[in-house]
């Protein structure tokens, strides 16, 4: 387990192999053969068949040159597929922020799925719950990111809803203090994840100040490619939180089943995130627990960032040492004060271990060696890595923050305008409009779990009146 704490929004896939850090490859099935998803990412790029399939070389982690089909995304045919998708115009992030206003992630969506409200009875067209523009608490307030001023709305979700508003179906993953469950809304028939956490736990393990971060800060943010928080609610023994039910499973074990992603592939999910810590950033909330565990894809194949347990407001900084070992900044294990820039180390540790299938401090599986290697600061940096990626990485996995992007005079603009992302449309993606290199084969719509793997259920009936010897931590809840 990676992880400092056991997350309960993360499962495990059936279809995930066996992992094997020490060897830095993947034990399973590899993703460079037929059966594997890559060459469903060719399909999805729109790269041409042929009957007669050519084959390209590339050299795996061990230097070995690997077989890949024609239609695989790494095929220069696919490459330029990609850059015709990401891009319908050769701007860069200067076109898209200009027309944006200054931040890119809040140019306006067009998602092709409406969120809906579990106790909305019909559809409609709001992005947040029935009733959240009327019942914003504190109200409105604005944040400076720049020189951008963000108008930000504090969407009320303390006891929105009870026990009796859904019929609890299955749990879809479980941690050290709860588990999520699968759940359908008697109102609109839709299927959400309901989020328990046991106070006790909560408490015994001193995550209350966690906890509470993490319903404060999804209870701001509304974004694409962000998990929604649709309200929360408590009894005596538990916490509640409602949330989207996310149908593709992880990304970690998608990449774990690949073994690594090709150059476009990863930049496509790298730029999805970029915009997602762009928006944080300009809310002054740093995410703290980027990697691949906590990205899920939804069913068209686009990214959700969930578990916001260390997501915190910082207006400068802050010295909580809290995280995966692997994706921690050098000033985190060292123990001094830290801002948003934190993020971007992590998006470059992501971006290096969806091109080459481990991260680049790994020293088998202990945190101080692992601690060891950041503060050593030494990356060794794969032949086949593109040269504009390893220049983007190299710019942010430093432990100078006077020379890591995200950090510099022009913020998040100088990760977003790196030649690696020149060919993507920051604006089309933002809205969704481009096709993603995976979809995950699940039906939308009915509840499908099957990329999620099955568990006891709880035992413990919830709901059950009873002293509340925790309540008063979670007052807001």
């Amino acid at each position: 387990m990676r992880g400092v704490k056991l997350d309960p929004t993360v499962s495990s896939i059936p279809w995930e192999p066996p992992v094997n850090y020490n060897s830095r490859n993947v034990e399973g099935v590899s993703g460079l053969e037929k059966d594997s998803f890559m060459p469903t990412l060719g399909s999805v790029f729109k790269s041409k068949k042929k009957k007669d399939k050519e084959t390209t070389r590339l050299k795996d982690t061990n230097g070995n040159p690997d077989t890949i089909p024609e239609d695989s995304p790494v095929t220069p045919s696919t490459e330029r597929s990609l850059s015709q998708s990401l891009a319908s115009a050769p701007s860069t992030a200067t076109t898209a922020n200009s027309q944006a206003g200054g931040t890119l992630s809040h140019t306006t969506t067009a998602t092709s799925q409406t969120p809906t409200s579990p106790v909305a009875t019909t559809d409609t067209k709001m992005t947040t719950p029935a009733g959240a523009d009327s019942q914003t608490t504190p109200g409105h307030t604005s944040t400076e990111s720049g020189s951008q001023k963000t108008e930000t709305v504090y969407r009320a979700t303390k006891g929105k809803y009870t026990l009796s508003d859904f019929t609890f179906q299955r749990t879809l993953g479980t941690g050290s203090f709860g588990r999520v469950h699968l759940v359908q809304s008697k109102h609109n028939l839709r299927f959400y994840a309901v989020k328990v956490l046991k106070k006790a736990q909560v408490v015994k393990m001193k995550q209350v100040e966690h906890t509470n971060d993490e319903r404060r800060m999804l209870q701001r943010v509304k974004h694409p490619f962000l998990i929604t928080l649709w309200g929360t609610f408590q009894d005596s023994k538990n916490l509640y939180m409602v949330m989207d039910f996310i149908e593709g499973g992880e990304l970690f074990s998608l990449l774990r089943k690949s073994q690594r992603f090709p150059n476009p592939v990863a930049k496509f999910y790298a730029a999805e995130v970029a915009l997602a810590l762009d928006y944080l950033h300009s809310l002054n909330i740093i995410y703290r627990d980027l990697k691949p565990e906590n990205l899920l894809l939804d069913r068209h194949g686009h990214l959700k960032i969930t578990d916001f347990g260390f997501a915190k407001e910082v207006p400068d900084i802050t010295w909580t040492l809290c995280g995966t070992p692997d994706y921690l900044a050098p000033e985190v294990v060292a123990s001094k004060g830290y801002n948003k820039s934190v993020d971007w180390w992590s998006l470059g540790i992501l971006i290096f271990e969806m091109l080459c299938g481990y991260t680049p401090f790994w020293d088998g599986g202990s945190p101080m060696k692992i601690y060891e290697n950041i503060l050593r600061g030494r990356v060794k940096y794969p032949a086949y890595i593109h040269p504009d990626a390893m220049d983007l990485l190299q710019q942010l996995i430093t432990p100078d923050l006077t020379k890591r992007l995200g950090n510099l005079y022009h913020g998040s603009k100088s990760v977003l305008e790196h030649p690696w992302f020149a060919e993507v449309n920051w604006e089309r993606l933002l809205s969704k409009q481009i096709e993603p290199p995976y979809v995950p084969p699940v039906r939308g719509g009915i509840g499908d779990a099957s990329l999620f793997d099955k568990y006891p259920e709880e035992t413990e009936e919830y709901g059950k009146e009873g002293p509340d010897h925790h309540g008063h931590f979670f007052t807001d809840f």
